[in-house]
C-alpha cells in the first residue's frame, strides 16, 4: 500500500513538472527548447498505470500547463479562465487515455502513433465548434528557432508539433532501452531521431539561406531600419503605429481627442519615412466610424497630406449591427473594409446565450456581428505601375491558420495583423500572440506586419525572422508608444504547398492513429496460428 501511494505521489510530481516545463516553453523568457523534453516526466510516470491514473496524471499536466500559459486571462474574467483551463486540460487527459497502452511497455511504433494522436487532438481543439482555441499549439514554442519551423510551409504548424512530440517519445524510448539494456532498440530509436532531425534541419537551412538577406534577429535585439524583408520582388515601405492607449481609456468619450491626437501625431512622425502604407492597431479609432464623421475626416485629411493610405482598426455599424473592422482610407478619400470573421467567444459575443442566458454574467463583453468576406485590400505604391494586395487579420485571427490561408488564396501579397493586447497587462500574452504570427508568415511564405495598441508591433519575413520591432530606449516592446517603418520586398512566387493543399498532414496523422488503434482489435479477432515445429 505504501509503495502504491509513494508511486502515485511520484507520478503526480512528474505530471506537475511536465506541465511547468511546457508552460515555461511558452513564457516571455523564450525557453522554447523545453518543449523538446517537457512531456518526458509524465510519459515515464505512465508505465504500468491504469487508464484512470493515466487520465488523472495528464489532467494534472494539462491544468498546470494551461494555468501557467493563459493565466493572463484573469485580467478579463476569473471564472472564465478557470473554466477554460479545465476544458483545455481535458484534451491532455484524453491524450493520456489514448497513449497509455503503448507506454506501459516500450514499443518502437509509439514514435509514430503518439505524435499523430497529439497532432490530431491539437487540430480538434482548434476546429471544435464555438470553443475552438488555437492558442499555444506545441509548434508555436519554436518561433525563435527558425530552422525547425520551415517545414510549416509544407505541413503547417502541425508538422512542427509532430516533430516536438516525436522527440519527447524518442527520449523516453531511449531511456527505456538504456534501462533494459536493449542495444538494438537503443540503436533504432537513435537512428530514427537523428534521421528525422537531419531531414528537418536540412530543409530548414535550405529555405532560410534561399531567402535570407539580413542577419537573423531575435525579438528584443537591436534592429537596423535599413534592412529589408525578403529577397527580390518589389519593395514598399510600411509603417506600423503603436499607440499604447491604456485599456481604461478606451470607449471613454472624455479621452476621444487624446486618443485621436496620439495616432495623428505618430502618423505624422512616420510620414517622414515616406511610407506607402500606414497601419493603426485594432480599435484604434476612438469612436464608431459612422457615428462621428468629423473624426473620419481627420484621417482622410491625414492620408491626403502624407499621400499614403492608412489602415485603421475601428468599430463600424451597418443595419443595426456592429462589426470589428479594418478600414483602409485612401489618399483620395475612398474607403474599403474588412469585417472580422472569427470573433472571440465570450469576448465579442456569447455563444448559445439564448439557450444559456446565465453565460452573460460570466464575462463583460460587447455584441459584435460576424463578417463573412475574406476581403483583400489594394494599394498603389509610389513609383510602381502595379498595385499590391494585402489582407488584415484582426486580434487573434492570426492564430487560425485557415484564415491566413484563405486570404493568401484570394490574392494577398502580404499579411497584416492589427490587435490590442493591452487587456492582459505585463504578461506573456503579447509574446504568445506573436508566436502565431511567425508561423503564419512561414506557412504562407509571406511578409507579415503587426500593429498592436501595445506590443508586439513588428515585421516578420517569409522565413519567420523578426526583423524590426517597435520599442523604447530601454528595449521594452510592450506598453510603449512609437512607430516603425520597414521596407519589405513583395514577391509573387505562388502559394506554398501548405497554402495550396491545406491540412493534408492532419489526414495522414488521422490514418496513422486509426491504424494503430484498430490494429490490436484485428489481432485479437484473428490471432496468429500457434507455432508448430516441423516433423523430423
Amino acid at each position: 500500500m505504501k509503495t502504491t501511494i509513494a508511486k502515485m505521489k511520484k507520478g503526480i510530481f512528474q505530471a506537475i513538472v511536465s506541465g511547468a516545463l511546457l508552460a515555461l516553453a511558452f513564457s516571455s523568457f523564450n525557453l522554447g527548447f523545453l518543449a523538446w523534453f517537457g512531456f518526458v516526466p509524465v510519459f515515464l510516470a505512465l508505465k504500468d498505470t491504469s487508464l484512470r491514473k493515466a487520465f488523472f496524471l495528464f489532467l494534472i499536466t494539462g491544468i498546470v500547463f494551461w494555468a501557467g500559459t493563459i493565466y493572463w486571462l484573469v485580467h478579463v474574467t476569473l471564472i472564465g479562465t478557470i473554466v477554460l483551463v479545465v476544458y483545455l486540460a481535458s484534451y491532455f487527459a484524453i491524450f493520456g487515455l489514448i497513449i497509455r497502452p503503448c507506454t506501459r511497455q516500450s514499443k518502437l511504433w509509439a514514435l509514430i502513433f503518439i505524435p499523430s494522436a497529439w497532432v490530431l487532438l491539437e487540430y480538434l481543439r482548434t476546429v471544435f465548434p464555438i470553443l475552438g482555441f488555437s492558442w499555444a499549439l506545441l509548434g508555436y514554442s519554436q518561433y525563435l528557432y527558425l530552422p525547425f519551423i520551415q517545414i510549416a510551409d509544407i505541413t503547417g504548424t502541425w508538422g512542427v508539433s509532430f516533430l516536438l512530440m516525436f522527440a519527447n517519445v524518442a527520449i523516453v524510448e531511449l531511456i527505456y532501452a538504456l534501462r533494459t539494456k536493449q542495444a538494438r532498440r537503443l540503436a533504432q530509436a537513435s537512428v530514427l531521431l537523428v534521421l528525422f532531425l537531419v531531414l528537418v534541419l536540412s530543409y530548414g537551412f535550405y529555405r532560410i539561406n534561399e531567402r535570407r538577406t539580413t542577419p537573423r534577429l531575435r525579438s528584443g535585439q537591436a534592429d537596423d531600419p535599413s534592412t529589408s524583408l525578403g529577397a527580390g520582388g518589389r519593395r514598399i515601405k510600411v509603417s506600423v503605429i503603436q499607440g499604447n492607449i491604456p485599456q481604461e481609456y478606451k470607449w471613454v468619450p472624455d479621452y476621444n481627442e487624446f486618443i485621436m491626437n496620439r495616432y495623428i501625431t505618430l502618423t505624422a512622425a512616420a510620414a517622414a519615412d515616406k511610407p506607402d502604407l500606414v497601419i493603426w492597431p485594432e480599435a484604434a479609432f476612438p469612436v464608431v466610424l459612422e457615428e462621428e464623421p468629423g473624426y473620419l475626416q481627420r484621417v482622410k485629411d491625414m492620408a491626403a497630406a502624407i499621400r499614403a493610405p492608412i489602415l485603421i482598426g475601428t468599430i463600424t455599424t451597418k443595419d443595426g449591427l456592429y462589426f470589428n473592422s479594418a478600414v483602409l482610407v485612401q489618399p483620395q478619400g475612398e474607403l474599403s473594409r474588412y469585417n472580422k470573421i472569427h470573433r472571440v467567444p465570450f469576448g465579442e459575443y456569447i455563444p448559445l446565450k439564448d439557450v444559456l442566458p446565465f453565460l452573460e454574467t460570466i464575462v463583460p463583453i460587447g455584441d459584435i456581428a460576424k463578417g463573412n468576406e475574406y476581403s483583400v485590400f489594394t494599394i498603389h505604391p509610389a513609383g510602381s505601375s502595379e498595385p499590391l494586395n494585402f489582407s488584415a487579420l484582426i486580434c487573434f485571427e492570426d492564430v487560425f491558420a485557415g484564415l491566413s490561408r484563405n486570404f493568401t488564396r484570394n490574392g494577398a501579397d502580404f499579411l497584416v495583423n492589427i490587435t490590442n493586447d493591452a487587456w492582459y497587462k505585463y504578461t506573456s500574452a503579447p509574446f504568445q500572440h506573436l508566436q502565431a504570427s511567425v508561423l503564419r508568415a512561414v506557412e504562407n511564405r509571406l511578409n507579415l506586419a503587426r500593429s498592436a495598441n501595445t506590443g508586439i508591433s513588428c515585421f516578420i519575413d517569409p522565413t519567420g525572422k523578426i526583423i524590426s520591432v517597435v520599442k523604447d530606449d530601454s528595449d521594452r516592446e510592450i506598453f510603449v508608444q512609437g512607430y516603425k517603418t520597414q521596407e519589405i520586398s513583395v514577391t509573387r512566387a505562388g502559394p506554398s504547398f501548405y497554402c495550396r493543399f491545406g491540412d493534408w498532414f492532419i489526414l495522414i496523422c488521422a490514418l496513422i492513429a486509426l491504424f494503430f488503434l484498430v490494429r490490436p482489435l484485428v489481432v485479437l479477432r484473428h490471432p496468429a496460428a500457434p507455432y508448430v515445429p516441423p516433423r523430423r
